[in-house]
């Protein structure tokens, strides 16, 4: 049952924050593979972001990729916070003294978010594709011309395989084990530590609302590197044979963060400065929670 109310309530506020994630994805593949300075931003701010797509591609598309992000969000969720919620219930994210141990609690909050992830991605990458789409105007990013989420990833399937459809999905984990450790563990231990101090009167809904918030800050300050980088990934062309094509001269720059994200495509983060892999990051606490 866990699982199942996991799943929903993930889906009831993925209807409200999806076009969050609209703007988001959008602001993260604005500038990619380009020098500061070089190219046009179509995107300003996440409130002139919002304008331009409703003005551009219509009010209906800032509720792309609805479909997908539903879909994602019950998969990933409600076994992502459906097995936390079971370790912690079970009494293994405890010491001996009946203290959350953060080890323990970061851990299962990454191993968690590893399994939901990993079998969602190919819907989180179909989700990513829609998401970008949009008039050449205001286009960012790869364009795929995806009709929807199933023949999307019908297409996908035919023309690459399973193979193809699972592509990006290690080098989006790092993101998922990040952002999964992090919300899960401070959310646990900052309920733990308001409850043992006794600042809200206890089972009350603020105690909740006031680690969220706290977790979300964290979440946001830890995975948004990540997170630029797995949308890029994500979204990047493929050639004919499936493989991603990045550009592959000048690679050094940011080699260490590519191998974190377990691809060698170092090029899809070239002439990114610190600045534009925390791009986004004005984009409400919440969109990126439910995102994890």
């Amino acid at each position: 049952m866990d699982f199942l109310m996991s799943g929903l309530a993930a889906c009831g506020a993925c209807v409200f924050t999806n076009p969050l994630e609209v703007v988001k994805t959008r602001m993260q593949l604005q500038g990619e593979l380009q020098a500061p300075g070089t190219y046009q931003r179509h995107y300003r701010n996440v409130f002139h972001a919002f304008f331009t797509i409703g003005k551009v591609d219509g009010l209906a598309a800032l509720q792309k990729g609805l479909a997908p992000a539903l879909f994602y969000q019950f998969l990933m969720n409600g076994i992502r916070l459906g097995t936390y919620g079971l370790a912690e219930t079970r009494g293994y994210l405890h010491t001996a003294e009946g203290t959350l141990s953060p080890f323990r609690s970061a851990a299962a909050g990454a191993l968690a978010g590893v399994m939901g992830a990993y079998l969602g991605s190919p819907i989180y990458m179909v989700k990513t594709h829609l998401q970008a789409q949009a008039a050449s105007e205001i286009a960012v990013g790869h364009q795929y011309k995806h009709q929807g989420m199933f023949q999307a990833l019908t297409e996908i399937g035919q023309k690459h395989g399973l193979v193809g459809l699972w592509r990006g999905a290690l080098g989006g984990l790092p993101r998922v084990i990040i952002g999964s450790s992090t919300q899960l563990c401070t959310f646990s231990s900052t309920k733990d530590f308001l409850s043992q101090w006794e600042i809200f009167p206890p089972q009350s809904w603020k105690v909740a609302l006031a680690a969220a918030m706290v977790s979300g800050i964290a979440v946001v300050l830890a995975m948004t590197p990540f997170d630029v980088a797995s949308t890029r990934l994500y979204n990047q062309p493929t050639d004919s044979q499936g493989k991603d094509w990045v550009s592959k001269s000048s690679v050094a720059s940011c080699s260490a963060l590519a191998f974190l994200l377990g691809t060698k495509d170092v090029g899809i983060m070239k002439c990114q400065t610190s600045h534009q892999l925390f791009k986004v990051t004005q984009v409400p606490w919440w969109s990126l929670i439910l995102q994890v």
